[in-house]
């Protein structure tokens, strides 16, 4: 038989991602929208974020980054505030580590703000264990 390559089922969702090493144009904020950074996955397309302005809010990740753009936790975002809810926002952009250190370097994100922040298991005490090579048995696999 043929190799089915219509575009029923899950075929139309699994396309190449060339758009990954594509460069855009720097977002700043405007009015009405502030930086943050992702606290918390909470699932159902929500998340808790640390806004810059010192307020943590939840946010709402709109339909257009919901499965397109993967959030994760101390991602650098530009959300959107509510006029009525001081404590919801929704999530406008998301930035990568490269823009996140050109908004730093602008001054727009405040310098307490950690950017890429690899260790996610915290500060850990096996950072400065030396490993020896103890055993230098040598045996022939054939003298067993």
């Amino acid at each position: 038989m043929p190799k089915n390559k219509g575009k029923g089922g899950k075929n139309r969702r699994r396309g190449k991602n060339e758009n990954e090493s594509e460069k855009r144009e720097l977002v700043f904020k405007d009015d009405g929208q502030e930086y943050a950074q992702v606290i918390k996955m909470l699932g159902n397309g929500r998340l808790e974020a640390l806004c810059f302005d010192g307020v943590k809010r939840l946010c709402h990740i709109r339909g257009k980054l919901r499965k397109k753009v993967w959030i994760n936790t101390s991602d650098i975002i530009l959300v959107g505030l509510r006029d009525y809810q001081d404590n919801k926002a929704d999530v406008i952009l998301k930035y990568n580590a490269d823009e996140a250190r050109s908004l730093k370097a602008y001054g727009e994100l405040p310098e307490h703000a950690k950017i890429n922040e690899t260790d996610t298991f915290g500060p850990g005490d096996d950072d400065e264990i030396q490993f020896d090579d103890i055993g230098d048995d040598d045996e022939d696999i054939d003298d067993i």
